[in-house]
């Protein structure tokens, strides 16, 4: 616990006011654009101030999202997930690389490098947009991306240093990705609870994938705080190694969420059938197939 706080007690005030003027100028720069391509968001507006088995599968991934207020999240190893939206946009998290033998280039890739599974050094040079979610140690790095119909945007947060018990500032990412008036969030290889200001820059999160292996991120504990304090829709647990980390995450969240187990390894999700209770839904990761 130790660790955690020296991480946490080293976000400076000025760091955080930073980032919360330059999150709202990017929605005010991007304000025209909404009512265009994307339905508003609503994850600012109600934001509090205060691997396992992998395999392929001939997943529903090529095909088209009939309904224009769905997304669709594909499971497809580790802390990757392919989302994609009705208008043909696609956007993979923690890519390190390899999707599989599909010939998939996305329309956006997000990285987090406290380990080579989470980024690449060389991504495909064909993707159009490549979000770093490290900054240098100094400055975080940070993104306002907006395509029409998906907005993707950042929380910076530390990491523990390589070295000794010290912290990389802004050494990890949190993107959210704002899309069908939906906000989805990808927590990265988190390291620490996020802080106030953090937590406000995240807003209401509807769907959130967290890492739940309790050991190279935060422990279990933390994790549940975290799950709970945003209260989202839905949780997709990943960066778990077998059915025993994955089972004490799920004992643990169990009296405050909902568990839904499936075999599948990918869900489509909209506002409108979100679950009434908080839930845990369970995918199986599976690298995209090429046909």
């Amino acid at each position: 616990m130790s660790g955690l706080v020296s991480i946490t007690q080293n976000h400076s005030r000025s760091g955080d006011m930073r980032y919360l003027i330059y999150l709202l100028a990017g929605f005010l720069s991007a304000g025209p654009a909404l009512s265009q391509g994307r339905s508003a968001s609503h994850c600012i507006a109600i934001a509090e101030a205060d691997p396992g088995i992998t395999y392929l599968h001939k997943a529903a991934w090529r095909e088209p999202i009939d309904d224009p207020y769905s997304v669709r999240i594909s499971y497809i190893d580790h802390s990757m997930f392919l989302i994609q939206t009705a208008g043909g946009l696609s956007a993979v998290t923690d890519y390190n690389g390899y999707l599989g033998p599909a010939d998939l280039v996305p329309d956006v890739v997000t990285m987090n490098h406290a380990h080579s599974t989470h980024w690449t050094a060389r991504p495909d040079e064909s993707i159009p947009h490549i979000l770093e979610g490290w900054g240098d140690g100094i400055e975080p790095n940070l993104h306002m991306l907006d395509l029409d119909e998906m907005l993707v945007r950042n929380v910076p947060t530390d990491i523990r240093s390589y070295y000794g018990d010290g912290a990389e500032r802004y050494g990890n990412s949190i993107f959210v990705f704002e899309v069908a008036g939906l906000c989805i969030g990808h927590l990265g290889h988190l390291h620490h609870e996020p802080d106030a200001a953090q937590y406000a820059a995240l807003g209401r999160l509807d769907v959130v994938m967290a890492a739940v292996d309790g050991s190279m991120t935060v422990d279990v504990e933390t994790m549940i705080d975290v799950l709970e304090r945003l209260e989202s829709s839905i949780v997709i647990p990943m960066h778990w190694f077998g059915a025993a980390t994955l089972e004490r995450f799920l004992q643990g969240i169990s009296e405050s969420f909902e568990i839904d187990l499936r075999q599948d390894s990918e869900l489509e999700v909209s506002l409108r059938d979100l679950p009434d209770r908080p839930t845990v839904i369970v995918l199986q990761p599976a690298f995209l197939a090429s046909e």
